[in-house]
C-alpha cells in the first residue's frame, strides 16, 4: 500500500512539472501580491451549501456535475466583470483546477448549471477556459473515499478580459493582475465514498 502511494505521488509530481500552464500560480490569494484592497471584501455564499460544509452530490462528478448557484454581496461599484476559479485544495498537485470562467456580467447571483462549452451565451458571452482539461465546470470527484476541500474563488474586475478560450488558470490569473477590485471565497467538502 505504501509503495502504491509513493508511485502515485511520483506520477502526480511528473504531471505537475509537465502541465505548468494549468497549474501556475497555485496560490490564488492575490492579495499577498498587493493586487487589491483587502478591506474591500466580497461576500460569497450559496443556497446549495454553507461555507465549509458538504457539497451536495448533484454538484459533483459523482452526481449531475452541475455548477452551484453563487450569491455575491457588497460588489464594488466600479466592477465591469466577474471571474470564478474553482480548485481542489487537497489534490497532490496544489490547488488543482476544476473550473475557470471569466467575463461574467456583474450580477449578484451567478446561476447554477452553467452550460458546458467555451462561450456561455446565457451569461452575456462569458468564457469558460480549460479547467480539468475541459471548457466547463468539473465538479468534485476525489478518488477512493478521500475527503477533499474545494474552493470557489470569485474575483470582481475593473475590465473585461481579452483571453482565449484555450486559456488555463495560470493565464487567467496573469490577465487579472492589476484589475482585481475584490475577491471572495466559498469552500466546501466532498467525499466520494467509493
Amino acid at each position: 500500500m505504501l509503495t502504491t502511494w509513493i508511485l502515485i505521488n511520483k506520477k502526480f509530481a511528473k504531471m505537475a512539472a509537465f502541465d505548468k500552464n494549468n497549474q501556475d500560480f497555485p496560490d490564488t490569494n492575490l492579495s499577498e501580491k498587493g493586487e487589491y484592497d483587502m478591506s474591500n471584501i466580497l461576500t460569497v455564499t450559496s443556497p446549495a451549501f454553507e461555507n465549509e460544509a458538504v457539497i451536495p452530490i448533484q454538484y459533483t462528478g459523482r452526481g449531475e456535475d452541475i455548477s452551484p448557484e453563487l450569491y455575491l454581496s457588497a460588489i464594488d461599484g466600479r466592477a465591469k466583470s466577474l471571474a470564478v476559479i474553482m480548485d481542489d485544495m487537497n489534490h497532490p498537485i496544489p490547488a488543482y483546477n476544476h473550473w475557470i470562467i471569466w467575463n461574467i456580467p456583474v450580477m449578484e447571483i451567478i446561476p447554477e448549471n452553467i452550460a458546458y462549452g467555451a462561450d456561455v451565451a446565457e451569461l452575456g458571452g462569458a468564457v469558460q477556459g480549460r479547467g480539468y482539461g475541459k471548457n466547463r465546470y468539473r465538479g468534485p470527484k476525489p478518488p477512493f473515499n478521500w475527503l477533499h476541500l474545494y474552493q470557489f474563488n470569485v474575483y470582481v474586475l475593473d475590465c473585461l478580459l481579452d483571453l482565449s478560450f484555450k486559456a488555463r488558470k495560470g493565464n487567467l490569473i496573469a490577465a487579472m493582475q492589476g484589475h482585481i477590485l475584490q475577491k471572495g471565497a466559498l469552500t466546501g467538502y466532498f467525499q466520494s465514498h467509493r
